[in-house]
C-alpha cells in the first residue's frame, strides 16, 4: 500500500463527516459517545458471559460469542476515529489509513455476516433435526465454520482492496462521507473508475444479498418445521429465533440498501451508514439478552461471583 500511495499525488484525504454545522456535530459526539461506550461494554460482556460461563457451552453461544467479538472490531474500525473527528474542523486520514480502513471495515463486516448465515444452520439443525444435534453441530466443526467465517471475511476484502490499490489518486481529495468506503474513494480516482465500481459493488452486494435470501429460507423452513413441535417448543424456538431475525433485518436492511443500487451523495445515504456502524452493534448485545434467559441468568451468576470475590 505504501509503494502506491508514494505513486500517487494525494497521500491525504479530507473527510467531509456528516454533518458541516458545529453546533449538530457536538449534539452528535454527545449522542454518539455512550452509544459506541454502550457497544463495547454490551458485546464485551457477552464475549466474557460465554468464555467463563459453563452453562453457555452449546454451539449456539459459541457462535454468538465470536459474533459479539466481530460487533466490536466492526465498530471499533469506524467509530472512535467518527467521534473524534466530531470535533475537529478539518477531518483528515491518509491514503494509506484510507485503505487500511476499508479493509479492515469489509473485513469484519463480512464475517459478522457469515456468522449470522452459521447461527441460521445452527438453529436449522436444532430445531429440524433436534435428535441429531449434537452429532452434526460437534466441537469439530463448530471451530470449521467459525473459522471459514474469518477467511471469508479476509478473502472478500484482499479482493477489494486489490482492485482499490490499482487506481491512480492525483486529486481532488475531499471524500464526501464520514468514513472510508470504496464508492467515495473511487470517485477520487483520476481515471474511469466504472468497472472496478461495478466489480466491487457485485462483491459486496452479492454476498449481502445472498447471505440474505439464505437466511430467509433457512427460517421459512424452520417455521415449516415448527407446526410438528409441540406448543412450548414453539414457543421456545420462535422466542431464540425472533433475536437472531431481528438482529438479521436491523444489519441487512441498510446494507443491501447501499451497496446493491448505485452510490449517490446523498445525506441519507450517510444516515443509514451511522445506523449499521453506530446504532446495530449497539442494539445486538441488548437483543440478544433481553430475549434470552440463560444468558441473562449466566450474566447475573457471573455479576455475583465477581461482587462476592470482592467482599
Amino acid at each position: 500500500m505504501e509503494c502506491k500511495a508514494n505513486a500517487n499525488n494525494v497521500t491525504e484525504l479530507i473527510l467531509t463527516g456528516l454533518f458541516q454545522d458545529a453546533e449538530v456535530q457536538r449534539v452528535c459526539f454527545v449522542v454518539f459517545l455512550p452509544m459506541y461506550l454502550a457497544t463495547l461494554v454490551g458485546n464485551g460482556l457477552i464475549v466474557l458471559t460465554v468464555s467463563v460461563s459453563e452453562s453457555l457451552r452449546s454451539p449456539m453461544y459459541f457462535f454468538l460469542g465470536y459474533l459479539s467479538l466481530a460487533e466490536i472490531s466492526y465498530s471499533s474500525t469506524v467509530v472512535p476515529k467518527f467521534i473524534t473527528d466530531l470535533l475537529t474542523k478539518i477531518k483528515t486520514i491518509s491514503l494509506e489509513g484510507c485503505l487500511t480502513q476499508i479493509f479492515f471495515f469489509h473485513f469484519f463486516g463480512v464475517t459478522e455476516i457469515l456468522l449470522l448465515v452459521v447461527m441460521a444452520y445452527d438453529r436449522y439443525v436444532a430445531i429440524c433435526k433436534p435428535l441429531h444435534y449434537m452429532n452434526i453441530m460437534n466441537h469439530q466443526l463448530c471451530h470449521v465454520l467459525v473459522v471459514g467465517s474469518w477467511l471469508g471475511g479476509f478473502l472478500h476484502s484482499i479482493i477489494q482492496i486489490l482492485i482499490a490499490i490499482q487506481l491512480p489518486f492525483c486529486g481532488p481529495n475531499v471524500i464526501d462521507h464520514y468514513f472510508c468506503d470504496l464508492q467515495p474513494l473511487f470517485k477520487l480516482a483520476c481515471t474511469d473508475a466504472f468497472v472496478e465500481g461495478v466489480t466491487v459493488l457485485a462483491n459486496s452486494g452479492l454476498i449481502a444479498l445472498c447471505s440474505f435470501l439464505i437466511l430467509v429460507s433457512s427460517y421459512i423452513v424452520i417455521l415449516v418445521n415448527l407446526r410438528n413441535h409441540s406448543a412450548e417448543g414453539r414457543r421456545k424456538a420462535l422466542s431464540t429465533c425472533a433475536s437472531h431475525i431481528t438482529v438479521v433485518v436491523l444489519f441487512f436492511g441498510p446494507a443491501i440498501f447501499l451497496y446493491m443500487r448505485p452510490s449517490s451523495t446523498f445525506t441519507e445515504d450517510k444516515l443509514v451508514a451511522v445506523f449499521y456502524t453506530v446504532v446495530t452493534p449497539m442494539l445486538n448485545p441488548i437483543i440478544y439478552t433481553l430475549r434470552n434467559a440463560e444468558v441473562k441468568v449466566a450474566m447475573r451468576r457471573l455479576w455475583g461471583q465477581r461482587k462476592n470475590s470482592r467482599m
